[in-house]
């Protein structure tokens, strides 16, 4: 390149962020979730529901994102940097939930018509936690429930994801954003020679196991085996499962459904808190030996299989279930939690202190890093476990050199230690979510005792959902104050960007210029 020829940049100025990047990626991501208010309108005219708040609110998105598009000074997504990553996921995490809850409001939903309560609906929709302040579920119109349940499924592969699979402007930057999406302290593992097209192909499995699961719930109901599942049934519970987010279109969660129905969903949670990269490697490209060596599956499975085998041992003792239904509802529950889903088949409320504990711990577990699942996720605790195992070593033998390995690859230290920073961060967020929803409920005089204010701040920020008391898994959020449940939504939106992205935009360092100290 000549002297001569002027390099454009994007306005950092002293903060060193490149605004109008950020800005250029937030108008496209917008303009393109626009579109996605076509469909609940489709199915409001069918239905004989109003449409015209979903188009409304679809202009209004489409609008925000080609103004954003106007104010930059040209489309140059690949100026997209660390810290111009983390300010666009939490961001558009932020905003996408601002313009989904229009719906509700323009709507005038009963249970949704105060701004907090439609905010919460909506950032639990598109973070999949699956929380809800709908006491009464199946008074909500056809269309508006469809719209839950959509933004579900758009948020649980990641609107980032899907960013980078259809914005052809985005180059370097998409590795960047697709790695602060796919949950995880280790690299990428491209599928394809493009970051776009390894998109392309996650998104291609995310919307296949979608329909599959969609026509064999559907079948059920067609067969006679769950005479009360219809398509719309079999569309929404299907797209919980797989998007492991958790909203339903009954009140009853999942209980109401057939034995079989629930087994199905049980399958279906459980292959989706598989990691999508080799989720991909097996059911595509049928490279069996490498997933089933794979250590953090191993773990996953066996995880799962051990809180279910306490959960049973629990519901047996106390012999309120058979055995065959015992089976069922403790794997599916153990599945449902472990995974951040929050479906449920029973009140396990009522099913004793080792069930209540195992929940519990189970909420911060989590499914697969590169799954649709939120919370820690089991390869940290598989690092965090070796870590501590490194350290009783070396502190007998203190010049002992001892690599930390995963699938028999040595893990650098800056990964290990941003393991160990994200967890703390995590235990401390929630704390601080617990301590204020106690402090919270106080100044509103809501009955919420301390252990219910630790499940609900263990839900949120696992992305779960259901958690216990009047917020348990037959219950509602609508009980919280809303300070409350601004605290519980802010928490939400933590889990689902994991901290990091929000933590460091209140660090100093990260709006310095390039020469800033």
């Amino acid at each position: 390149m000549s002297a001569a020829t002027p390099v454009r940049r994007g306005r950092r100025g002293a903060l060193g962020v490149d605004v109008d990047a950020v800005l250029d990626l937030l108008g496209g991501v917008l303009k393109w979730i626009g579109p996605a208010f076509l469909a609940p309108a489709a199915v409001a005219l069918a239905g004989g529901e109003p449409s015209w708040p979903f188009l409304v609110a679809g202009a209004a998105t489409s609008a925000a994102g080609v103004a954003l598009d106007q104010v930059t000074d040209e489309r140059r997504e690949e100026r997209i940097g660390p810290r111009e990553g983390f300010l666009v996921v939490a961001l558009i995490w932020l905003l996408v939930p601002a313009f989904g809850a229009l719906p509700f409001l323009l709507g005038n939903v009963p249970q949704l018509s105060n701004p907090v309560d439609a905010y919460f609906e909506a950032m639990s929709g598109f973070t999949a936690t699956g929380a809800t302040v709908l006491s009464h579920v199946e008074g909500v119109g056809e269309a508006m429930l469809f719209w839950r349940q959509l933004s579900h499924w758009l948020g649980g592969m990641g609107i980032i994801v899907l960013a980078v699979a259809v914005l052809p402007r985005l180059r370097v930057g998409g590795r960047r954003l697709l790695q602060a999406e796919l949950a995880g302290p280790a690299e990428i593992e491209p599928l394809t020679a493009t970051i776009r097209q390894t998109a392309r192909r996650l998104w291609g499995l995310y919307v296949g196991l979608s329909i599959v699961s969609t026509l064999v719930l559907a079948a059920f109901g067609w067969l006679g085996l769950d005479p009360s599942l219809n398509l719309f049934d079999a569309f929404s519970y299907a797209t919980s499962a797989v998007a492991l987010g958790g909203f339903s279109p009954r009140d009853g969660s999942a209980s109401t459904l057939a034995p079989i129905t629930q087994w199905a969903l049980l399958l279906t949670m459980l292959i989706s808190g598989i990691n999508f990269l080799r989720l991909f490697r097996l059911l595509v490209q049928h490279q069996v030996r490498a997933v089933s060596r794979d250590e953090e599956l191993r773990l996953y499975l066996f995880l799962f299989l051990f809180a279910a085998a306490l959960l049973l041992a629990e519901a047996l003792a106390e012999g309120r279930l058979g055995f065959a239904t015992a089976v069922r509802e403790t794997a599916f529950q153990a599945v449902s939690t472990m995974t951040t889903t929050g479906l449920a088949v029973g009140n396990y409320t009522h099913w004793g202190p080792l069930a209540t504990m195992t929940l519990l711990l189970l909420m911060f577990i989590g499914a697969s890093a590169g799954s649709t699942g939120g919370s820690i996720k089991v390869i940290r605790h598989l690092l965090l476990f070796r870590i501590v195992r490194r350290e009783l070593v070396t502190a007998a033998h203190t010049d002992m050199v001892v690599p930390i390995r995963v699938n028999g690859i040595a893990v650098d230290e800056r990964s290990l230690r941003s393991t160990i920073g994200f967890v703390a961060l995590y235990l401390l967020a929630f704390a601080l979510g617990s301590l204020g929803l106690v402090i919270a409920a106080r100044q509103a005089h809501t009955g919420l005792d301390a252990f219910e204010a630790i499940g609900a701040s263990a839900s949120c920020l696992g992305n779960v959902g259901a958690a216990f008391g009047f917020a348990g898994p037959f219950g509602s959020y609508a009980p919280f104050s809303d300070l409350a449940k601004v605290i519980l939504t802010f928490q939400m939106w933590l889990g689902r960007v994991e901290i990091i992205p929000v933590i460091v935009l209140f660090t100093r360092s990260f709006w310095r210029g390039p020469g800033g100290a």
